[in-house]
């Protein structure tokens, strides 16, 4: 039970772990997107806040200067005190009036005055740098605590602005104002952004968790799918849904596991109906030895007979093992033809030549019908397999003085073989099969002409080599044609 758990654990962790893989690859895309927008929008919201800011200040503070500079300029000590405190009140912060030496002459909370600022905003306005400057500084730095009073610890804003009196510059004013409530604002609106993405976030993981299972599920199916086949079950399948790539896919699948399923049972019966062919003449000449081994006194006439059948079937036997070796080789070596230019008239030609004494033989008229100079890229030699069992097979299979015609013609620019004769016929329902290794019409005919039942199998292998198509047409009792076309460049079309 315990390894049947493991097993079982096993499995489902390698189902899940595409589904996991898409997850994590969603989260990682998904993370980083949200956390660089959010860095992005945090940034835009506190450069627009500080930015509004700084203008209002700055705007404050010369609105300020150009109202106290008057008096500063005319020494007129009340009217400076007055509106600096009315200036200061109204703008929520400390002002401080500062001479060209840097030194506070006013001060709104009093506790400055008389002494010299070495602030960097203040060094440039009062040195000509600038007309105005701003800075935001924290309670840690250089004089940042004092500046904002006693009970203060939060960040402060300095803004200043030169004042000009009859004579030029005069001094500045500086602006000292509490931005800490600003930086909180923008703290909580920063969280708040935060939560959002993170909430955001957590709902496309949940809904990418169950579009990754709606997505992997097919190639779960698919991988148990392959086990089973593993093992043996060739006839399983997988459902197909949906559309695009994994529909496609399922479908290859299903096409795949179709032909292999339909390459087994052929493999299987191929095996079947060789053991069966190689098993007769075995069993027959076993009978025939026997019966000479057991029969010392039988008459030499029927000794000689029994020898002549014993030969005939190891003929036969040697004709099957010569004919599957053959398609062995080509099942194993399909790339390994011969590519060169054949003169296919020629070639025609001298395929007549050689079986007019075989059709002659029993009174039979072999005739050729060719079309010169047709050449075709290809192997010669298996080529001339071709013909030569297409036209062995129509003498075999017509009557004493029949007639064979072979003809060789360019049609719509490719070359087409017919081998037509006047015997038998092949009946419309064995038509479909008889390309079909050890598929026999007639399996006694068959055995009596000497054939294995291979032949058309090795033409229909080799037309396919050469990129071409062999079909039949036949009529009981009216002959067969065979006609076989060749693309004019070979396997290379």
């Amino acid at each position: 039970m315990v390894t049947i758990s493991r097993i079982r654990t096993k499995r489902f962790f390698e189902a899940s772990s595409i589904r996991w893989k898409i997850l994590l690859a969603f989260f990682v895309i998904v993370g980083l997107s949200f956390a660089v927008a959010a860095t992005n929008l945090t940034g835009l919201v506190r450069d627009y806040l500080f930015e509004q800011r700084t203008r209002e200040d700055s705007l404050l503070t010369e609105k300020a200067a150009l109202a106290v500079a008057p008096f500063f300029d005319a020494a007129d000590p009340e009217k400076i005190n007055q509106t600096l405190k009315e200036n200061a009140q109204a703008m929520d912060g400390r002002l401080m009036l500062i001479d060209q030496d840097g030194k506070v002459q006013y001060d709104t909370l009093l506790d400055m005055s008389g002494h010299r600022l070495q602030l960097q905003e203040v060094l440039q306005v009062l040195n000509g740098t600038a007309e105005q400057a701003y800075g935001i500084h924290s309670p840690g730095e250089k004089d940042a605590a004092r500046m904002g009073g006693s009970e203060y610890s939060g960040q402060l804003a300095y803004s200043v602005h030169a004042m000009d009196g009859e004579d030029g510059q005069i001094g500045a004013l500086l602006f000292v104002s509490r931005i800490q409530s600003l930086m909180d604002s923008l703290g909580t609106v920063q969280w708040q952004l935060i939560s959002v993405f993170v909430l955001i976030a957590i709902a496309a993981l949940v809904l990418a968790l169950f579009l990754s299972q709606i997505l992997t599920k097919p190639i779960t199916e698919m991988s148990r799918s392959m086990r089973k086949m593993g093992k043996g079950d060739l006839s399983v399948r997988v459902p197909v849904r949906g559309s695009g790539e994994l529909r496609e896919l399922a479908e290859n699948y299903n096409t795949m596991a179709a032909q292999l399923e339909r390459l087994d049972k052929t493999r299987n019966q191929f095996v079947s109906n060789a053991s069966h062919e190689l098993k007769t003449p075995l069993t027959t000449m076993k009978i025939m030895l026997e019966t000479v081994m057991y029969q010392p006194d039988m008459p030499e006439e029927l000794r000689r007979e029994f020898m002549q059948d014993m030969n005939h079937e190891i003929d036969r036997l040697t004709g099957i093992v010569t004919d599957l070796l053959t398609l062995t080789r080509m099942d194993g070596d399909k790339n390994g033809m011969k590519q060169e230019a054949v003169d296919m008239s020629a070639l025609t030609e001298e395929v007549i030549h050689m079986l007019t004494p075989a059709a002659e033989k029993r009174g039979q008229q072999l005739e050729g019908s060719i079309e010169p100079g047709l050449h075709m890229m290809g192997d010669r030699a298996r080529l001339n397999q071709i013909l030569y069992n297409l036209t062995d097979n129509a003498i075999k299979y017509s009557p004493d003085g029949g007639k064979i015609t072979v003809s060789l013609r360019e049609e719509q620019e490719k070359l087409v073989w017919r081998v037509r004769d006047n015997g038998v016929g092949i009946p419309a329902e064995d038509q479909e099969h008889i390309f079909e290794r050890f598929y026999r019409v007639d399996k006694a005919r068959s055995r009596e002409t000497g054939g294995t039942g291979l032949g058309l199998s090795i033409v229909k292998q080799l037309v396919t080599m050469h990129g071409g198509e062999i079909t039949v047409h036949s009529e009981p009792n009216r002959g067969s044609e065979f006609k076989v076309v060749f693309p004019r460049g070979g396997a290379a079309e």
